[in-house]
């Protein structure tokens, strides 16, 4: 019984932290570059510093992601309705070119850039990235307020936004 009892302690402390609310990147997540549509690689620390002052969404998604496509009519509501937040918007698509294409099919207004290794890279495994579209908002001061959001979460992140209004 004790074994048992000791693996649901377990289990539930692990179900709890693997989706927990950070509340600042790592270092490694920070110190990660991305690719910028100008071509240059450009540290995620930089990318955060040029929105401070700024509420942001950071979106993570990709131009194959079913998901992420059906999502954009949402996205385009948020920036409807939130027209002072920034948005910046990070694929984790395989070749510029589909990131490139994606940004201008799917008429997509923010900041963008491409992680260098996709999903299963440094920089997703710094953010946990296991799903995309993934959200997450930072307040003016670059904290992260809410972490970790999906396509479903449309009215938490609103509610998140008009809280930081």
């Amino acid at each position: 019984m004790k074994k048992l009892f000791a693996l649901v302690i377990a289990f539930a402390t692990f179900s709890c932290t693997s989706n927990a609310q950070k509340t600042s990147f790592s270092e490694t997540a920070l110190s990660e570059t991305l690719l910028a549509t100008d071509g240059s690689q450009v540290a995620f620390k930089d990318i955060i510093k040029k929105q401070k002052g700024k509420t942001t969404v950071i979106e993570v998604w990709a131009s194959w992601c079913g998901d992420c496509v059906k999502a954009m009519p949402k996205v385009k509501e948020l920036q409807a309705n939130h027209p002072e937040v920034a948005y910046t918007f990070i694929s984790m698509d395989k070749t510029s070119d589909k990131w490139l294409a994606g940004i201008e099919k799917h008429e997509l207004k923010g900041d963008h850039y491409m992680a260098n290794d996709q999903m299963k890279g440094v920089f997703g495994q710094a953010i946990d990235l296991n799903w995309i579209p993934r959200y997450i908002i930072l307040d003016k001061t670059g904290k992260i307020v809410l972490y970790r959001a999906i396509e479903t979460d449309f009215e938490l992140i609103d509610a998140t936004l008009n809280k930081l209004k």
